[in-house]
C-alpha cells in the first residue's frame, strides 16, 4: 500500500469506487500465488475462493485475471524499486536461461506466441528448442535486478547492455558467452560498468588460473537463483497465452522471489 500510493495516479481507471477490493489486495492474492508455486491462474482462483474468500466476495476470474494484468506496471515498478537495494552488494552477475514454451516434437508446429517465440540452441544442454530466452542479473547475495525476456535465438552479448543498464552495478561478471572486448569497453566508457568474463583457451592473454577459478566460483550463486526459480517457482511453467499475461506472471515471480531474498516475506 506503501509502495503504490506513490503511483496512485497512473492507476486510474473508471469505476474504481466500485471495485469490491483494493489493487493492493489483488497484487498480494497475485504475488500469494507465486509464493505457493501455482502456474495455471485458474487453479489459482478457485483455491482462493474455497479458502481465503469463503464468503463469494472477491471477483471472479476473468475480471481478476483483467485486473492482474491491469496492474502489471504497479507489479513491475514495485518489483525495480526494490531492486534498486542490490546496488550497494558487493558485485553482480548476468547470466541466461531457456524458457521452453513446448516439447521439442512440436516445435515446428507449435502456434503460442508465433512471431514472437522462435527456436533456439540451449548450450548447457545441447538442444534445440521453441521458446524464450531469460536474460537476469543478480547481486551475489541472489537479489534479481535487471532482466529482459528475448526470443530463443537472441544470443547474450545481444541483450547484456539491455540487462545491465536497467539498474546499474559498477562490478558485473559473467561466462564466456559474454567474452566481447567491444561490449566490455562501451559498458565501461558509456556507463561506468565493470564486466568480467573468464577467457577462452586460444586467447593470447589469459588471467591467472586462481582469477579463473574465483570468477567460477562467484558465478555460482546465479545457477542458484535459476534452480529455486525453476524448481519453487515454476518460472518455466507459465501457461499465459498473451504477452501480458506472461508479463504479469514473469514480473509477480521475480517480485515474490525478491521480497524472500529480502527477508521481507517467509516462504
Amino acid at each position: 500500500s506503501a509502495q503504490l500510493s506513490q503511483i496512485q495516479f497512473y492507476l486510474q481507471r473508471r469505476n474504481r469506487h466500485l471495485a469490491k477490493q483494493e489493487d493492493a489486495v489483488i497484487i498480494a492474492i497475485h504475488l500469494l500465488g507465486k509464493l505457493l508455486g501455482f502456474s495455471s491462474e485458474r487453479a489459482w482462483h478457485r483455491f482462493v475462493e474455497g479458502n481465503l474468500f469463503t464468503d463469494g466476495q472477491f471477483i471472479e476470474r476473468s475480471r481478476y485475471n483483467r485486473r492482474c494484468r491491469a496492474l502489471r506496471f504497479a507489479i513491475k515498478w514495485i518489483r525495480h524499486e526494490l531492486a534498486k537495494r542490490g546496488q550497494h552488494h558487493a558485485y553482480a552477475v548476468v547470466d541466461s536461461m531457456p524458457i521452453e514454451l513446448c516439447h521439442a516434437a512440436r516445435m515446428y508446429r507449435v502456434k503460442r506466441f508465433q512471431g514472437i517465440a522462435d527456436i533456439g540452441l540451449c548450450a548447457s544442454k545441447k538442444q534445440w528448442y521453441y521458446g524464450f530466452k531469460f536474460h537476469l542479473q543478480v547481486t551475489d547475495q541472489g537479489l534479481p535486478m535487471g532482466y529482459v525476456v528475448t526470443e530463443a535465438s537472441c544470443h547474450d552479448r545481444t541483450a547484456a547492455e539491455t540487462v545491465m543498464t536497467q539498474i546499474p552495478h559498477p562490478f558485473n561478471l559473467g561466462d564466456k558467452g559474454f567474452i566481447s572486448s567491444e561490449l566490455q569497453k562501451k559498458l565501461y566508457e558509456e556507463y561506468q560498468i565493470a564486466f568480467w568474463t573468464p577467457s577462452r583457451k586460444n586467447q593470447k592473454h589469459r588471467p591467472s588460473a586462481s582469477w579463473e577459478k574465483w570468477l567460477k566460483q562467484k558465478r555460482k550463486v546465479i545457477e542458484t537463483v535459476f534452480s529455486v526459480l525453476v524448481d519453487q517457482y515454476r518460472i518455466t511453467d507459465i501457461r499465459a497465452n498473451s504477452i501480458s499475461g506472461f508479463e504479469v506472471a514473469l514480473d509477480g515471480i521475480l517480485l515474490v522471489y525478491s521480497l524472500v531474498t529480502l527477508g521481507l516475506v517467509e516462504r
